[in-house]
C-alpha cells in the first residue's frame, strides 16, 4: 500500500486514553499514514488488540520479535500517546526495558521524529523527575513533548476518566 506520509508507529502506554487509540489510528490513516501499533506490556490490558489489528492490518507489537518472525516496516515517525509518567521518565533517561522503549531509544539517533502526548495527573506532573525529563527530551533531544498551555494539561488525581473525551489526539498528528 502506497501512502502519502509513510509508516507511523503509535506507541500506546497504560493510561486511560489507550482504549481509544483507534481514534488516532483513524486520523493518521485518513492523513495517508500506514500505522503500526506498539503497546507497552501494561497497555495490552487497556486496548482492544484484535480491533486494532483489524483496523491497521498489522499485528500489535509489544515485545521484541523472534528471529523467525517478520520485521515491522521501519518508522518514518513516532507518536507516543498516551504517554505515561513512567515511559516519559524512562525514555528521557535512556532506559530500554521494553520493546517500546527500545524503539524510542533509537528513534532520535536515526533521525525519526518523535511526538509525545502525555496523560498524567497534577501530582505526577509536579514531581521534579518528570519536569527534568520533559526538559531533557525537549532541550537535549529535540523531542516534541505536547505538554503545557494549549497542549496537554494535567488533570487532578482521580479525575482522568472525566477528561478522556478531550484528549487531544489530533494535536499529536498535527505536530509531525
Amino acid at each position: 500500500m502506497t501512502t502519502e506520509h509513510g509508516v507511523l508507529y503509535i506507541i500506546a502506554c497504560a493510561a486511560g486514553p489507550a482504549g481509544e487509540v483507534g481514534t488516532l489510528v483513524k486520523l493518521a490513516q485518513n492523513d495517508g499514514w500506514t500505522v503500526q501499533i506498539i503497546a507497552t506490556p501494561s497497555a495490552l490490558d487497556f486496548i482492544d488488540t484484535a480491533a486494532l489489528e483489524q483496523q491497521t492490518g498489522r499485528p500489535v507489537r509489544s515485545r521484541y520479535r523472534k528471529p523467525s518472525e517478520p520485521r515491522s516496516p521501519r518508522a518514518d515517525a513516532v507518536i507516543v500517546a498516551p504517554a505515561t509518567y513512567n515511559t516519559i521518565n524512562k525514555f528521557a533517561n535512556g532506559i530500554t526495558d521494553t520493546y517500546a522503549l527500545g524503539l524510542l531509544a533509537e528513534a532520535p539517533g536515526l533521525g525519526i521524529p518523535v511526538v509525545i502526548l502525555p496523560f498524567v495527573n497534577t501530582a505526577l506532573a509536579a514531581r521534579a523527575p518528570f519536569r527534568r525529563s520533559i526538559r531533557r527530551l525537549r532541550d537535549e533531544e529535540g523531542i516534541r513533548v505536547l505538554y503545557g498551555p494549549g497542549e496537554f494539561e494535567p488533570h487532578e488525581p482521580g479525575t482522568g476518566d472525566t477528561v478522556l473525551s478531550t484528549y487531544p489526539w489530533r494535536l499529536a498528528l498535527q505536530q509531525l
